[in-house]
């Protein structure tokens, strides 16, 4: 019986040692609703669901399943990071409201992360895993969330081939079009220019935007650069994984200030405003 005690005990402190340092995750500004909880060990537990419009109501219950599922109470946790936009204007709402009222309910600081950044990210590190892909040089990850009217929230990250991970482009709405030959003038231009050029997201109707990038990126100026895409969702492990980054550099944003990154107005908030100023006027 004490043997067995022993392994009880062994096998407790090992869970625990993996569940420190815990981290929850989680981004709604997407259709996929994401989140994850990651420890010192990796991801302790992960969900995700497609369904935009319900966002609201299935948020919270998810990350309560999440906790109870990994056996981490909230008092343990070491912070919460949230993906605060770009993206749909109410779902970054959800998520950052989310976020600011766990934090405070639970004393804890909050990290908010690019929900632009955690796709690209999520696109490197699955690019990394694979040995062909990560024996590579330099690749650039451009994420995409379409903004209507041939516009896309986007930026632009860097991996080096040493591993390195920098910004590139702030994040933005664009236009698909300019932003694709924007693209190719910087790769040229670039003091260690990309192998690859990594399209993160849903490319909806930028398709074939993409496809005429990767039709004209083997001209002299641009060289032989290979375009690709990574079309999957929103993954919670990686705004939990920034918002980690974040919180050991001591970057924890201030709870009760922050605020989405819209990038711009929502469509109707913009209209009223501008009828509000032509009265004005």
């Amino acid at each position: 019986m004490s043997i067995q005690l022993e392994q009880m005990h062994e096998r407790e402190q090992e869970q625990t040692g993996a569940r420190s340092g815990a981290v929850l995750g989680f981004d709604t500004s997407t259709a996929a609703l994401a989140a994850a909880l990651i420890g010192s060990s990796g991801v302790l537990g992960e969900v995700q669901s497609v369904a935009e419009k319900n966002h609201s109501v299935h948020l919270i219950p998810m990350l309560q399943r999440l906790l109870r599922e990994a056996a981490v109470r909230p008092e343990a946790l070491t912070g919460i990071a949230v993906g605060c936009g770009p993206g749909s204007y109410t779902g970054v709402r959800i998520a950052v409201t989310a976020a600011k009222t766990l934090a405070w309910v639970w004393d804890k600081p909050v990290a908010a992360v690019s929900s632009l950044e955690a796709l690209a990210y999520g696109a490197w590190r699955r690019a990394e895993a694979d040995p062909a892909e990560a024996a590579g040089g330099a690749r650039w990850f451009v994420p995409i969330m379409d903004a209507r009217r041939g516009q896309v929230y986007s930026a632009a990250f860097a991996a080096s081939a040493a591993g390195g991970w920098t910004r590139l482009a702030d994040d933005g709405i664009r236009l698909m079009d300019g932003w694709t030959d924007e693209l190719l003038r910087r790769a040229a231009a670039a003091a260690e220019p990309p192998q690859a050029i990594v399209f993160a997201g849903d490319p909806g109707p930028h398709a074939a935007a993409i496809d005429a990038l990767a039709a004209g990126s083997h001209d002299d100026a641009a060289g032989a650069l290979r375009v690709a895409l990574d079309s999957a969702h929103m993954a919670g492990r990686w705004v939990a994984e920034l918002g980690r980054r974040r919180l050991a550099r001591g970057e924890a944003d201030e709870v009760h200030g922050l605020t989405p990154n819209y990038t711009q107005l929502a469509e109707a908030e913009a209209k009223l405003r501008a009828a509000a100023q032509g009265r004005e006027g």
